[in-house]
């Protein structure tokens, strides 16, 4: 099916055999351009089917808001989600399309991650935060900086009515989060989906912080903050980057016990220049999460992130949900 004048015409499940693109290896990330193949011709190009079933929802291992609100599986339709992260390429797309303008460049600006120095972390809390006049999703280090040459990575610095907006452009929606748990846990079970994501010979298999946070990155993983997606390798699924990178939009406003968990202070240092909002579920952890700061590369955890707030560690991803 073709693009529309404003977007991509409504999905249906009529496309037998989605286009996705060859990822899974730091080669492969590198190498693409960060469109999917049938990119604008194919309403399901880089998206996976996920079939429906059931599963345990949450997660009596982690943290207290992560705790079950049910012992019986919850049951999920099928649903098609990306393959990965929204890419800087494919929200460029839609703004050229479009001319939207997105709620950090109407704002003013947006947060910002930097590696602190001693003086600053002594000088007051959350110093690796910072709100930057000027940062947005084309602007990510503020006034100067660019995003040339960073097509095939997570656009960040989206707020989750910008992601909403580039979602309905393409006939589809942000996943709640049952059905982006459900997604990221397919496949899999038992104790793994609690455990920080290595391989067999202890190599992580996610792009999160190994180190001291936030002074020093090992890159054990490879990168040092945001990765191209898709450099590591997919999800019993097909699904790439569901765990670290950037944590991911949902639809669901954030409900129950609130753990206190470090990633709240994002509003504390644009309190000057932000109205405090609706805080909605954001998942999957990000680039920041490391054992001894935010353990939330796991498929359970989830985050309370205010809906109209643009930080360097948050994107998303879509789905289509099956009309059939």
């Amino acid at each position: 099916m073709a693009l529309t004048g404003s977007g991509f015409a409504l999905y249906s499940t009529a496309a037998p055999t989605p286009l996705r693109a060859a990822l899974g290896t730091e080669a492969q990330c590198a190498a693409y351009g960060g469109l999917p193949a049938g990119w604008g011709a194919d309403t399901s190009a880089g998206m996976v089917r996920v079939p429906g079933g059931d599963f345990s929802f949450g997660s009596t291992k982690g943290y207290p808001d992560e705790r079950p609100a049910s012992s019986k599986p919850v049951k999920v339709p099928s649903f098609w989600i990306d393959q990965t992260e929204v890419t800087v390429a494919q929200f460029a797309t839609f703004v050229k399309a479009t001319a939207y303008v997105t709620e950090a460049e109407r704002q003013g600006g947006a947060v910002v991650f930097h590696q602190p120095t001693d003086a600053e972390m002594n000088a007051r809390p959350y110093a690796w935060w910072t709100f930057v006049k000027g940062a947005d999703w084309q602007h990510p280090g503020g006034p100067g900086s660019t995003i040339d040459g960073m097509g095939h990575v997570p656009v960040t610095f989206v707020t989750q009515a910008d992601a909403l907006a580039y979602a309905r452009w393409l006939g589809r929606d942000l996943p709640t989060e049952v059905e982006w748990e459900y997604a990221a846990k397919l496949g899999q079970r038992g104790d793994t989906l609690d455990a920080a994501p290595r391989d067999g010979a202890g190599k992580p298999t996610a792009n999160y912080w190994q180190g001291i946070f936030p002074a020093f990155d090992a890159k054990q993983d490879g990168h040092a903050g945001l990765a191209p997606v898709g450099c590591y390798g997919a999800s019993p699924a097909g699904l790439h980057d569901m765990i670290g990178n950037v944590w991911e939009w949902t639809r669901d406003p954030y409900t129950g016990p609130h753990q206190p968990h470090m990633n709240g202070d994002t509003a504390a240092v644009a309190a000057p220049f932000h109205k405090p909002n609706q805080g909605m579920v954001i998942k999957g952890g990000s680039y920041l999460c490391s054992p001894d700061f935010c353990v939330r590369y796991r498929a359970s955890a989830r985050e309370s992130q205010e809906a109209d707030l643009a930080t360097a560690h948050i994107g998303f991803r879509t789905v289509a949900r099956d009309t059939r």
